[in-house]
């Protein structure tokens, strides 16, 4: 179980709720100035203090060495939005450790020693919060971290020093991207040091009509603010985009679900579907699901579809040929299957 399938408050609108702490060792270099043997210190220290039996949080939690995981592998843990692509690209002295229910991860020797995220289906970032806050917690009662009562937490970037949290809200916003509304939010959200990214976060294209919405600035605000924050900006966003939805069906509601269900009956009969295509057809599908159009159908399907669609993914049903063309036609042949039409 995980968020991708799990349901959610405001689960029409917000995929999931995401709360990210960095966090460093006092007494180790930044990891961008350790050598091979401070890295595989740290990875240690961290692994014995989760999976030793004075950690007060009782959970499973599995560990695993960057080095030792195939490119896929690396791969599939970016599409679930348990690691980061950076993490991802360490050759040396990195590591992960993912809960039970990957809900949990935490990333060794990223940017910054330590970054425990969790994520919650739906809209849940206090619940987010307090569930990361007891496993900062347990970690912090065995290892020292880097803090300084003026500044706070000392992180490797400094915009991450004070809290060292990012929260993030990833939302489905396909009203307000077809009205032209969301350049003008990103504008306003910028001016409140808010701000929004893509599928897979810094640096990633808003592909699909999702978005990452989360608070730019850590310092000289509490964790409670950040989050009240960000709590109110995407309340409203949801208000916006769900009068967006209502308002485009009823202007013209023949062709309004005319492009959804174009989308799907492409998405049952594909042969081929390039990545991007697919994201954006599902985006349409997935607003047919959340306004009621297409039945049988929930939204925890529409989310599994969407991972399962990631290259890294595909790959698992394992291909023999895994070049471009190959991959499209085994995308195209897994979104018929899950939405049941067989091929």
């Amino acid at each position: 179980m995980s968020w991708i399938n799990e349901k959610g408050p405001l689960s029409d609108v917000v995929l999931s709720s995401r709360v990210r702490l960095a966090r460093n060792l006092a007494d180790t270099p930044f990891p961008t100035v350790m050598n091979g043997v401070d890295r595989d210190s740290v990875v240690n220290r961290v692994r014995r203090s989760v999976l030793g039996q004075d950690f007060s949080i009782q959970d499973y939690y599995q560990f695993l060495t960057i080095h030792d995981l195939s490119p896929a592998d690396r791969q599939i843990l970016v599409e679930k939005h348990l690691a980061s692509p950076d993490l991802m690209e360490q050759a040396q002295g990195a590591a992960i450790l993912v809960n039970q229910r990957e809900i949990c991860s935490i990333m060794v020797n990223e940017e910054d020693h330590i970054r425990l995220q969790c994520i919650f289906p739906g809209y849940q970032l206090n619940e987010a919060f307090v569930y990361i806050n007891k496993v900062d917690d347990a970690i912090e009662d065995q290892l020292p971290y880097a803090f300084d009562e003026d500044l706070g937490y000392l992180t490797c970037c400094p915009t991450n020093i004070g809290t060292g949290m990012r929260a993030s809200v990833m939302m489905h916003l396909p009203a307000l991207t077809a009205t032209g509304q969301m350049k003008l939010i990103l504008q306003t959200l910028a001016k409140v040091g808010i701000t929004v990214r893509g599928l897979y976060g810094e640096g990633s294209e808003a592909i699909g009509d999702i978005f990452q919405i989360s608070n730019q600035i850590t310092l000289g605000a509490s964790e409670e603010e950040i989050i009240s924050n960000l709590d109110v900006v995407a309340k409203q966003i949801v208000e916006r985009e769900r009068q967006s939805r209502y308002a485009l069906m009823k202007n013209d509601r023949l062709q309004f679900e005319d492009n959804i269900w174009r989308a799907f009956g492409t998405m049952t009969h594909a042969k081929l579907m390039r990545l991007d295509e697919f994201m954006n057809l599902l985006s349409k599908v997935r607003l047919g699901v959340e306004m009621g159009i297409i039945p049988n159908i929930d939204i925890q399907g529409i989310n599994e579809l969407m991972i399962m669609g990631q290259p890294a993914h595909l790959k698992k049903f394992g291909l023999q040929n895994s070049d471009q063309k190959n991959l499209d036609a085994v995308r195209a042949r897994v979104a018929a299957q899950k939405l049941g039409h067989n091929q």
